[in-house]
């Protein structure tokens, strides 16, 4: 443990021209004297002051000294620490895919599937989640942030606008996964979907085991099913008839065999909470990172203080003991 300065090349190009400074000030009193009539200096001095100038001129020189050790910023060196975080980090996906308009559950699959991400947010406060939207194609919504109310204002501000009528790439969505989960100690895809086809998530079933991706589904959406909706809120029509969406529950069997679980997304905060207690219980050995960090201890403020105090004193006007009495014993006279 040792006392350094964080800025040791200010300190001493300062302290230089100070001690010069000082220097002048203390020693040649004739020169400023040579400037100004005496007279002049005699009516700008303050009168019947106790404090000798030359120890008002030290009082300001001491400020000045401890003002440039406060600007060189003193630190007590602890050297490098080891801290370690806790948290997981997990990636966070929803389904912008067309059927997610569907009106089976209230007031559409999307937003019911928001509100139940909204529940995710707040029950991982401490872990860093990152939040993608799929459908023909995958892209970022939100990078990896502790900061959940900002990631709950972000997805928010997710609308059916951005819903997509093609069909859905579920290997799209796992490659970017598993770019986004590369460096990452947890590597977690949690989605939030109505599901898929066996035969369409096959590759992503395999891209999510190869990369060892630990899988959890909340699934959206009644296995009766709802029409489709276009843009416009009307059904889509298909070969001449309504095309019907329902939950497929696919996906909850990829979960499974992928070191996760599934859960069908209901009213209540339960099944929610439930899943992250799965989540924090499979990956509890994997929690804690570690990060190294130099460790010093700031103490520039004791040398500021110190230069105040010494500004103030040097600064105020004391009366002079000895004249105050003469005046009194004066009154008393008279």
């Amino acid at each position: 443990m040792s006392v350094s300065f964080v800025n040791p090349t200010f300190f001493w190009v300062m302290f230089t021209p100070l001690i010069l400074f000082g220097y002048l000030i203390l020693t040649h009193k004739d020169n400023f004297l040579q400037i100004f009539d005496k007279e002049v200096l005699k009516r700008l001095s303050r009168g019947d002051d106790a404090l000798p100038l030359k120890i008002r001129n030290l009082l300001l020189i001491f400020s000045l000294f401890f003002m440039i050790v406060a600007m060189g910023r003193p630190v007590i060196d602890h050297g490098d620490k080891v801290v370690k975080l806790e948290g997981l980090t997990a990636v966070v996906a929803l389904d912008i895919s067309g059927s997610m308009r569907s009106k089976d559950i209230y007031p559409n699959r999307l937003e019911f599937a928001k509100k139940k991400m909204m529940t995710l947010f707040d029950s991982m406060p401490t872990d860093e989640l990152s939040v993608v939207g799929f459908a023909h194609s995958t892209f970022a919504i939100a990078p990896f942030s502790s900061d959940k109310a900002t990631l709950k204002q972000i997805v928010e501000g997710v609308s059916d606008k951005y819903i997509n009528m093609a069909s859905t790439d579920f290997r799209a969505l796992a490659n970017f996964s598993s770019q986004l989960l590369k460096e990452k100690k947890t590597k977690i895809l949690v989605l939030f979907s109505d599901g898929g086809e066996r035969e369409d998530i096959v590759e992503f079933a395999k891209i999510i085991k190869d990369e060892k991706i630990s899988l959890y589904v909340v699934l959206v959406g009644t296995k009766e099913g709802s029409p489709v909706l276009d843009v416009d809120g009307k059904p889509v029509n298909y070969q001449g008839k309504i095309a019907i969406t329902q939950r497929n529950d696919a996906l909850g069997d990829i979960a499974i065999e992928n070191s996760g679980a599934f859960m069908i997304a209901t009213t209540g905060d339960e099944g929610i909470k439930k899943m992250v207690e799965i989540i924090k219980s499979n990956h509890q050995n994997k929690e804690q990172g570690e990060v190294t960090i130099h460790d010093r201890e700031e103490y520039f403020h004791y040398p500021l203080a110190v230069a105040l105090l010494f500004l103030f004193l040097g600064s105020i006007s004391l009366p002079n003991i000895s004249s105050f009495s003469k005046t009194s014993k004066r009154e008393d006279n008279d």
